[in-house]
């Protein structure tokens, strides 16, 4: 609790956020219903105008990707980042721990973000359906992903798995020496994440971390696939394979960083015979537990 502007006791409230593409997904609506129950109330970011769960949600940020009609999601995935970025930047202001120049930096950035979506698109594709020809046949992948990085990752080895039918695992990139180290030799087709933002210190060093992760699979013969940010040509001299996307704040390369990676994942299913929109044994929205 905390007293108000006019001496009013104003009591802090938990808020539920539900994220959903369908809004439909039985067990998202039951952790909705076990909130609403002990009277929280729920945000919900969703993509279907009308759906269960924004019927419920005391408020609703629609992402507006359009229809999704492949099982595996992915332009609804980069709208749910799009929306949940501008949320917590209208907290940021609302709490007055965003500074106003950094937030309209932060604008001026996301505003450039479709055009930077679209380059990739338009120079990446190709790169993926070559990387395709020598890495359908793998049999394991391994995804690394340091800090807000990671479950860019996770959401890179979960679009190969689930298309392709390759076994994928994301893995955050400090906790290597955990488990994945001993997974690695020259068969291993590792996807390390490794872009920065010049002008963010700890954007850097999370970088050089990064390139000391690679360092520990090339000495050990894996194959490298690196995800990196345009203009760097210290990480092309260290590791097999580069894509390069354009650069952004540390904050936003997410957006970017995991269109590539659904890119690759498309190709190599293609490759595999896979029907890349109906994937076998999976469904759109999981309505049953």
């Amino acid at each position: 609790m905390k007293q108000g502007t006019e001496g009013k006791i104003e009591t802090a409230v938990d808020v539920g956020l539900l994220i959903t593409q369908s809004g439909e997904t039985a067990d998202t609506i039951a952790a909705q219903s076990e909130m609403i129950s002990k009277g929280t109330p729920t945000l919900a970011i969703c993509n279907v105008v009308g759906a269960a769960i924004t019927r419920r949600a005391h408020g609703t940020i629609t992402t507006n990707a359009g229809p999704e009609i492949g099982v595996a999601s992915t332009k609804a995935f980069t709208a749910q980042l799009t929306a949940l970025f501008t949320l917590a930047m209208y907290l940021g202001q609302q709490r007055k721990t965003l500074a106003p120049e950094l937030s309209l930096h932060y604008a001026t950035e996301l505003a450039k973000i479709p055009g930077k979506v679209e380059e990739i698109l338009r120079t990446v594709d190709e790169r993926c359906c070559e990387l395709a020809k020598h890495f359908s046949t793998a049999r394991d992948f391994l995804f690394l992903g340091r800090g807000i990085h990671y479950p860019i990752a996770l959401e890179g080895a979960l679009k190969l798995k689930e298309i392709s039918y390759i076994h994928a695992e994301g893995y955050p990139a400090g906790e290597m020496k955990h488990g994945p180290n001993a997974l690695i030799d020259e068969t291993l087709p590792v996807v390390c994440i490794a872009t920065k933002d010049e002008q963010d210190a700890t954007s850097v060093l999370k970088y050089e971390k990064t390139l000391s992760n690679i360092q520990e699979v090339t000495a050990r013969s894996g194959r490298v696939i690196a995800i990196a940010t345009e203009g760097d040509t210290t990480i092309t001299g260290l590791v097999e394979q580069t894509i390069h996307i354009p650069a952004a704040p540390d904050l936003l390369l997410p957006i970017l960083e995991v269109v590539p990676l659904q890119l690759l994942a498309y190709h190599i299913a293609v490759r595999r015979g896979c029907d890349v929109d109906q994937p076998r044994n999976l469904a759109k929205s999981v309505t049953v537990e």
